[in-house]
């Protein structure tokens, strides 16, 4: 009568760098487990550690004085319980598995990728989607129609009271132009605000074309997240003078 050799148990592997499920034969030597387990978790076999966890009962360490012969038999190995392999060596001497910062990196040339058919940009031509359709606004339009909703929703309007930001600026006027100056280079509307004092850049023109009426240098031209609207009286620039005289 010959004896059956005992039926693999499916446990647990877990390790700093993987976790996974494992047929393991009880009849294995702790060494000839531990010889397997190193290409599963990059811990060298001389410097594993094995810990066997059943349900939540404390870890019992799998170890013996003479691993070679020692098989998994000994030890209390039930279906889906927890071998956890802590690694021995010194954190220097240890491989980091998860950081891919030096791992080559394959990119696929932008002409190949314009070509293939089988690609998300292929799709989107597909179905017209993004910057291919033939509805979709063109750059420019995205920014002016994003200047628009900053006016918008700032509630700038003709005539409103500002303050330039940051309030580092301190500067206050009265909106007196909302829109696009071509003399200037960017996308969108701009602000012309008539400040209260001469401090400004202009008269209310840019490169002789005027856009508003007010003093020589009272003018300047801003982006409208520069202005914040409210009920900003001038400053009493006058008195403050007299205080420090």
């Amino acid at each position: 009568m010959s004896l059956q050799a005992a039926a693999d148990v499916p446990l647990l592997i877990s390790s700093p760098n993987s976790s996974s499920e494992r047929r393991i034969s009880p009849s294995w030597t702790i060494a000839h487990l531990k010889t397997r387990l190193e290409p599963i978790t990059g811990v060298p076999a001389g410097s594993q550690q094995l810990t066997l966890r059943v349900g939540s009962q404390d870890g019992i360490a799998i170890s013996a004085a003479d691993e070679e012969q020692t098989q998994l038999a000994a030890f209390p190995l039930q279906p889906y319980a927890e071998i956890t392999v802590g690694d021995t060596r010194p954190p220097s001497a240890r491989t980091d598995f998860s950081d891919l910062s030096s791992v080559p990196k394959y990119t696929l040339p932008s002409a190949e990728y314009e070509t293939r058919t089988d690609s998300v940009l292929a799709w989107k031509k597909a179905q017209q989607l993004g910057r291919f359709d033939p509805d979709a606004p063109s750059l420019e339009q995205q920014k002016i129609r994003a200047s628009e909703r900053e006016i918008e929703e700032r509630g700038l309007t003709l005539s409103a009271r500002v303050r330039l930001l940051p309030e580092s600026d301190a500067r206050r006027g009265t909106i007196s132009y909302i829109g696009p100056v071509p003399e200037i280079p960017g996308i969108g509307s701009w602000i012309g605000i008539t400040l209260d004092e001469p401090t400004g850049k202009n008269d209310g023109s840019v490169k002789g074309k005027k856009y508003f009426e007010c003093g020589k240098n009272c003018g300047v031209f801003v982006r409208p997240e520069r202005c914040e609207s409210g009920d900003f009286p001038p400053l009493d620039i006058g008195d403050e003078d007299m205080e420090e005289l």
